[in-house]
């Protein structure tokens, strides 16, 4: 108190005073509580002792005659007693003699018991036969019975030689060599020293029992554990090794088995079986835990059959895939690569439903050993799943030559010899995948694998779809561009060798259509073969021509035709200066958009890269009149034959004629081809070509 005035203020003593106060409060009522409820019990033990005292009244007298009753009990079984004595002790003595003469009598007839046995070869019957009457002949062998005791011995003797021999014999099986030591050790037969021999006997019996389950039980098994547990108690360690030594050979058995892809019905028989078989040796030795090592191998198994089922699915995806057909000539035979395409989109979702309904039966059976692993199987098909396409990704990348990690499980693929035919097929299989096969496998997956959560929430769940979508619409994204940027630099290199080749300086007059223009139509149709089988047709056509800016025809460009209409070099460059400044002015066209997964969109992809890329070559160049008329003739024709290939013919025709327009600024004398010799040119040129291919339409 003295402390607590000292160290506090007049608010902090007013607040203790008010606890204080409230404290009392609070005692007081729980001592007024107390005081009830010790008075009612107060009045509940006074109305018992009232209902005590009313039924003790009158039971002094009943006390008292059931003492005079027990009295005369007593006095009238003592005369009884005193009556017979003398007889019972007659009977008494009597019973003991007739027992004596049983057992003198039991005596001489033992060895004629003894040889019915030997003869029935119930060993164990006269082995207990002899040693119940072994205490006689120790105490009285050399009285009235020497002659019993010698014969008996000489057949508990033989007795021995017969257990020996069943004992040493390999025809008997090992129940009765088991009995037999167990005999033996009863008649003080030294069986220690056989201990090391039968260990043997039983490791050769387990060794034929993993080759050939079939000669022997499981139930054999255990009788012997139990025999050998009985006969050699100090032996327990090395049975358990044994047991032990069995189980995982066995279970290394069925490991080897899942390398030949067995179905997963097979695998639960074996698995089943070997549960049991552990069930059944625990209850002998349930020191070696055989259960639990039986569930946690059993784990580990069903595990890598999940991961080793997903493994032969990748291998077989990646088996079709490989074998993709490559252009030949520029072209691929009718319906070829449609085939390959469709072949591999049937093997991911049918290989996925497949795997589905095989694991499914993982789940479906009612043992005690699957009802423990149902919430981990759940998890790990789930996980399979979610690993399953991530590696399939990076080999769908390693295949495609884009992949040059070291984690791979191949090396990554050199590009150039890469089908750029797999590449595209590889970009449509990606929008399959995401579309079709992951919401399908998702579906599935919620229908039959719900539940698990047996893994640490700190992971997260095992498979998260959108995620998968997100890596496969990205993949296919890349595919597509890396399909359209291999087929560029083919066709760019072969441009830029035919283009590098002539000296256009010194260019002849053009007669007809470069053989460069042969070369990029033969190589389109190679990509047009490609895009046809594998993508689906344009649904919506973007046409630019309607609202971009200027993109007519060479021909039916009136400031070009005027330009055609000059015959002089001064007014030819005075046009090509007018030309750049109507650019300045002209509507801004965008070329390079979103290439989608439509054949008209790759393909128009393609050949814009392509223009682009001639663009370039044609600066590089110097060129004579005749040199700027050939390429003037070239893209002219390019014009007319690309038409039925793209969907974007604005921006088709607005990059020929920046081929054109490069050729025009390197030019020295830039004096065009007039119309009608154009024309003719060009006319003639098809008709040689409809000539060459009378079936082109």
């Amino acid at each position: 108190m003295n402390v607590l005035v000292q160290q506090s203020n007049l608010e902090a003593l007013l607040q203790r005073h008010v606890k204080m106060a409230a404290e009392i409060k609070n005692l007081d009522t729980d001592l007024q509580m107390l005081v009830y409820e010790n008075y009612n019990k107060f009045i509940s033990a006074t109305d018992t002792i009232k209902r005590m005292k009313t039924n003790i009244v009158g039971m002094e007298a009943n006390m008292e005659q059931l003492l005079s009753k027990i009295t005369s009990v007593q006095s009238r079984s003592d005369t009884v007693n005193t009556s017979l004595f003398d007889k019972r002790e007659n009977i008494e003595k009597l019973h003991r003699t007739r027992n004596l003469l049983r057992k003198v009598q039991f005596i001489y007839d033992l060895p004629t018991r003894l040889n019915k046995c030997i003869k029935t070869e119930a060993y164990a019957d006269a082995v207990r036969f002899f040693t119940g009457a072994k205490p006689i002949f120790e105490a009285y062998g050399d009285t009235s019975f020497h002659d019993c005791k010698k014969a008996s011995e000489e057949a508990i003797d033989l007795v021995t030689q017969h257990l020996k021999t069943k004992l040493y014999s390999d025809s008997e099986p090992i129940e009765s060599r088991a009995e037999a030591v167990v005999l033996l050790k009863q008649l003080n037969f030294p069986v220690d020293s056989l201990k090391s021999n039968l260990l043997e006997k039983l490791e050769d019996c387990l060794l034929n029992f993993q080759k050939e389950p079939t000669q022997a039980s499981i139930g054999d098994i255990s009788k012997t554990f139990r025999a050998y547990l009985i006969i050699f108690p100090d032996s327990e360690k090395r049975l358990i090794e044994l047991a032990q030594a069995l189980f995982s050979n066995r279970y290394e058995t069925v490991r080897e088995n899942l390398r030949k892809r067995i179905p997963s019905t097979d695998l639960l028989a074996m698995l089943r079986s070997l549960w049991e078989d552990a069930t059944a040796i625990d209850e002998v030795i349930p020191e070696a835990a055989l259960p639990a090592f039986s569930l946690e191998t059993t784990r580990d198994i069903i595990r890598q059959h999940i991961a080793t089922a997903f493994l032969h699915l990748q291998s077989e995806i990646s088996d079709v895939l490989v074998r993709t057909p490559s252009t030949s000539n520029g072209k691929l035979e009718e319906s070829q690569l449609q085939t390959a395409m469709e072949t591999s989109k049937v093997k991911v979702l049918q290989g996925c439903i497949d795997l589905l309904q095989e694991f499914h039966h993982l789940i479906d059976g009612n043992t005690e050993l699957l009802v423990k692993l149902r919430d981990l199987i759940i998890d790990w098909v789930q996980e399979g799943f979610q690993d399953f396409f991530q590696k399939l990704d990076g080999h769908f990348h390693m295949l495609s030559g884009r992949s040059t990690s070291p984690s791979q499980e191949m090396e990554s693929v050199q590009i150039d010899k890469v089908p750029t035919a797999l590449v595209l097929m590889l970009a449509q299989l990606c929008v399959f995948i995401e579309q079709t096969a992951i919401p399908k496998v998702t579906e599935e997956l919620a229908s039959s694998f719900s539940g698990g959560g047996a893994r640490s929430y700190e992971y997260g769940p095992p498979f998260v779809p959108g995620e998968i979508c997100r890596l496969y619409r990205s993949s296919g994204e890349k595919f597509l561009h890396h399909y359209i940027n291999m087929k560029t630099q083919k066709i760019s290199k072969l441009l830029n060798k035919r283009f590098t080749t002539p000296v256009w300086i010194k260019h002849k007059e053009p007669r007809e259509v470069n053989m460069f223009v042969d070369l990029l139509l033969l190589e389109f149709n190679g990509v047009v073969s490609e895009v046809k089988q594998v993508l689906p047709g344009l649904i919506r056509r973007h046409r630019h021509s309607d609202s971009t800016g200027s993109t007519t025809s060479s021909r039916s460009n009136p400031m070009r035709e005027d330009m055609l209409n000059r015959s002089n070099t001064h007014r030819a460059r005075s046009q090509f200066l007018e030309n750049h400044l109507a650019k300045l002015f002209e509507q801004k066209m965008e070329i390079f958009t979103k290439v989608e997964y439509t054949q008209e969109s790759v393909i128009s992809a393609v050949l814009k890269l392509c223009l682009k890329s001639l663009q370039e070559f044609v600066r590089l160049q110097t060129f004579n009149r005749s040199g700027f008329q050939q390429i003037q003739l070239d893209m002219e024709f390019l014009k007319t034959s690309l038409k039925e290939f793209v969907d974007d013919e604005a921006a088709i025709s607005f990059l020929l004629k920046e081929v054109n327009n490069a050729a025009h600024e390197r030019c020295l004398d830039p004096i065009p081809l007039e119309p009608p010799i154009l024309d003719k040119l060009i006319s003639a040129k098809l008709a040689k070509i409809k000539e060459q291919s009378p079936n082109m339409q």
